[in-house]
């Protein structure tokens, strides 16, 4: 496993041979899209090969599972600033099979967090104040149905431009096979 070390000791011979250049691009995506996938390790060279993306393409958003779990969180806001002022013009949420988030139980999440030094006090108080911690730490049964939520919550929110199409898709994260669940440009 590399040490910070070791990576700032690439990074600066990144740096002063100039590898950077071959990435120069803005900060506006030139295929005008925004991208919500899981931050799965499989998909970070697969998804954008398998849609024929480059760097300075897209706007790429990832969370656990391609989840949006609250209308007015990190993960909507950065959609949200993504079309209103980054320019992208579509949204592509895309989930994969075999999604660590589907097997998410959230019981042994809590024990591990047990584990590492958390205290039954902390999680007691967090359960007292109102945080359900089960229903936050759950993933999905239903990658597609996963996939079909978080569509919807893009597709309804209240600042949405609603001209915006929301494309939902699942990738193989074998193959980069992609399978339409939504096409956002039906019933706009």
């Amino acid at each position: 496993m590399p040490s910070l070390n070791d990576i700032l000791e690439f990074n600066e011979k990144f740096v002063e041979e100039k590898e950077y250049e071959q990435f120069i691009t803005t900060k506006f995506p030139d295929k005008k899209i925004v991208i919500l996938t899981c931050m799965d390790t499989r998909l970070v060279e697969m998804l954008p090969k398998a849609m024929n993306l480059k760097n300075g393409d897209v706007k790429m958003v990832k969370s656990a599972g391609a989840v949006i779990n609250h209308p007015f969180g990190a993960i909507m806001r950065s959609i949200i600033v993504a079309v209103y002022e980054l320019q992208a013009e579509e949204i592509y949420i895309i989930g994969h099979h075999d999604c660590g988030m589907s097997a998410i139980e959230p019981n042994s999440v809590l024990d591990k967090m047990k584990n590492r030094g958390i205290e039954d006090q902390t999680i007691d108080m967090l359960k007292y104040s109102g945080v359900n911690l089960e229903q936050w730490l759950y993933g999905f049964d239903d990658v597609t149905d996963s996939v079909r939520h978080s569509v919807q919550m893009v597709k309804n929110h209240p600042l949405m431009d609603r001209s915006v199409p929301v494309h939902g898709l699942v990738i193989d994260p074998t193959t980069g096979k992609l399978d339409l669940v939504i096409d956002g440009n039906e019933n706009r």
